[in-house]
C-alpha cells in the first residue's frame, strides 16, 4: 500500500539576526570618554606623539567641516530664500523669525548678566593684565559695518568671511526671484550643488566620534585640569547659563508660546545638538540641524529659510550668553567698574552684532567686538583664549538648539507645524538619507494657512 504523498515541511527558517547598531549619541559618548583618557595618558607621561597624533585628528576633522563651509552658506542661502516664493505669508515668517532670534538673544543675555553678577568670575583667579594679549582677529562697528560689503566675489570664500558669503547669496537669491523663470536653471544648478555639498559633509559628520577622541584628547593633553581650575568658576558659569537656556528657557517657550511637548524637542533635536557639542561649528552641523528641524513639523520651505539663516545669525551661546559673562570677567581682571549703561550696551551688541560671530569655531569676534563697544581692554580676550576650547562646545551646541527652536515656535504660531511629525520626530534614528534634507520641489504656492 502507497503512502499518500504529504507535502514535507519546509526547512525553518533562521531569522537574521538584528543589527543593533551604535547610537550616535553613543558614539559620541564613547569618543568622548575615550578622548579623556587618551589625553590624561598623553600628559601624564608625557607621550608627545600621542598629543601629535590627537591633535592632527581633531585638526583634519575640523578642518573637513570648515572645507565645504564658504560654498555650503552660499548654495544655501540662495536656495532658501528663493524657496520662499512657494510660502504664503513670506514676508511674515521672515519677520517673525527675526523677532524670536531677538527675543530668545534677549533672555540670554540677561541671564548671561544675572550669572555674571552673582558669580564674579574674574575676581581670585590669580590673573592680571600682563597675562592676556590682543588676539589676531578681533571687531569693530566700523569692521562689522564695512566688512558685509565684499570688494570682489573670491576672497570672502579664500578667507572664509562668512557675513560677506550671505550677503553675495542674499543679492543672488533676490536677484533670482526678481529673474523669475529664467532663473530657473541656476535655481536647479544651485539646488543640486546644495544637495552634493550636504551629501559630503554628512560623510563628515559620521567622523564625529573619531573627531571628537582629538579634539578632546588634544585639550586634556595640552591643558590638562590645572587651567581648567584657574577658570573654574568662568567656565563653570558659562556652562550654567547654557545650561539654564537649553533646559530652562527653551522648553518653557515651547510649552507656554509653541503649546507642544518639550520633550519631544530634544528627542528630536538631540542629533544636531551633540554634533554641535562635538564640532563646535553652526555651519558645520547646519544640514543636520535643518533636517531635524524637518522632522520636528517645520514645513521644509520655511525650514530652508530659517535654519541657514539662524546658523549665521542665531547665536544665544557665543553672541549672548558668553560675551555678557567674558566682559564681566575681563572687567574684574583689569578693574574697571561696569554700569547699568554698560550692561545695556552688551545687550544691545548681543542683539544686533551676532551675526559677527558667522557660525565658525569660536566667538573671539563678537568678544572683541563687545569689549571695544564697552571701551575695556582688547587684551581681555588673550586671557580667555586657553580655555575657550572648552566652553566653545557648550556655546555651540546651545546655538544650535536654538536654531532649531525658533523654527518651530514660528510654525506653531503660524498653524503650520505638522503636530503629528513632531509628536513623532525621534521614532527613527537620523541616517544619512535624513541627514541630506532633499530641497523642495517646486509645486506652486502653498496652500493658504489660518
Amino acid at each position: 500500500m502507497s503512502v499518500p504523498a504529504t507535502n514535507t515541511p519546509s526547512q525553518p527558517v533562521t531569522p537574521a539576526k538584528r543589527q543593533f547598531p551604535v547610537p550616535f549619541w553613543a558614539q559620541i559618548l564613547i569618543g568622548l570618554v575615550l578622548g579623556v583618557a587618551l589625553g590624561w595618558l598623553s600628559r601624564h607621561f608625557d607621550i608627545s606623539w600621542l598629543q601629535t597624533t590627537l591633535e592632527k585628528i581633531g585638526d583634519i576633522f575640523v578642518g573637513l567641516l570648515k572645507l565645504a563651509v564658504g560654498p555650503l552658506v552660499f548654495f544655501a542661502i540662495l536656495v532658501s530664500i528663493t524657496n520662499l516664493r512657494k510660502v504664503n505669508n513670506a514676508a511674515r515668517l521672515a519677520s517673525r523669525t527675526l523677532l524670536w532670534f531677538m527675543i530668545t538673544s534677549l533672555i540670554a543675555v540677561a541671564i548671561g548678566l544675572v550669572i555674571g553678577l552673582v558669580t564674579n568670575p574674574g575676581s581670585g583667579t590669580g590673573l592680571t593684565p600682563k597675562d592676556g594679549g590682543e588676539p589676531k582677529n578681533t571687531g569693530s562697528w566700523i569692521d562689522f559695518l564695512t566688512g558685509i560689503v565684499p570688494t570682489d566675489v573670491i576672497t570672502p570664500f579664500t578667507e572664509l568671511n562668512v557675513l560677506q558669503i550671505v550677503f553675495l547669496a542674499a543679492v543672488a537669491g533676490i536677484a533670482a526671484l526678481k529673474i523669475g523663470d529664467r532663473a530657473k536653471p541656476i535655481l536647479s544648478l544651485s539646488e543640486a550643488v546644495l544637495e552634493l555639498l550636504q551629501k559630503a559633509l554628512w560623510w563628515v559628520i559620521k567622523l564625529a566620534p573619531l573627531g571628537t577622541v582629538g579634539l578632546i584628547g588634544y585639550a586634556i593633553a595640552t591643558y590638562g585640569w590645572d587651567l581648567i581650575g584657574d577658570y573654574a568658576v568662568f567656565t563653570a558659569a558659562v556652562y550654567v547659563g547654557c545650561l539654564l537656556v537649553l533646559f530652562g528657557v527653551y522648553p518653557t517657550l515651547l510649552a507656554v508660546v509653541a503649546k507642544v511637548n518639550p520633550l519631544q524637542f530634544f528627542k528630536g533635536a538631540w542629533p544636531a545638538i551633540q554634533l554641535a557639542f562635538v564640532s563646535r561649528s553652526s555651519v558645520g552641523t547646519m544640514p543636520l540641524t535643518q533636517r531635524v528641524t524637518e522632522r520636528l513639523g517645520v514645513p521644509k520651505e520655511y525650514a530652508s529659510f530659517a535654519v541657514p539663516f539662524g546658523a549665521t545669525t542665531k547665536m544665544d551661546g557665543c553672541a549672548a550668553i558668553y560675551p555678557a559673562i567674558a566682559a564681566i570677567f575681563v572687567a574684574e581682571i583689569f578693574k574697571v567698574d561696569l554700569n547699568l549703561g554698560d550692561y545695556i550696551l552688551i545687550a544691545f551688541v548681543s542683539v544686533v552684532g551676532s551675526a559677527a560671530t558667522a557660525g565658525l569655531t569660536g566667538a573671539t569676534v563678537m568678544l572683541t567686538l563687545t569689549l571695544s563697544t564697552l571701551g575695556l581692554p582688547i587684551e581681555g580676550v588673550g586671557l580667555l583664549l586657553a580655555i575657550d576650547p572648552i566652553v566653545d562646545m557648550i556655546r555651540t551646541a546651545t546655538n544650535v538648539a536654538g536654531q532649531a527652536l525658533v523654527p518651530v515656535i514660528v510654525s506653531a504660531r503660524e498653524k503650520i507645524l505638522d503636530h503629528d511629525a513632531y509628536d513623532n520626530a525621534s521614532a527613527s534614528p537620523i541616517d544619512e538619507a535624513d541627514a541630506v534634507a532633499p530641497v523642495p520641489q517646486d509645486r506652486g504656492p502653498a496652500p493658504a494657512t489660518a
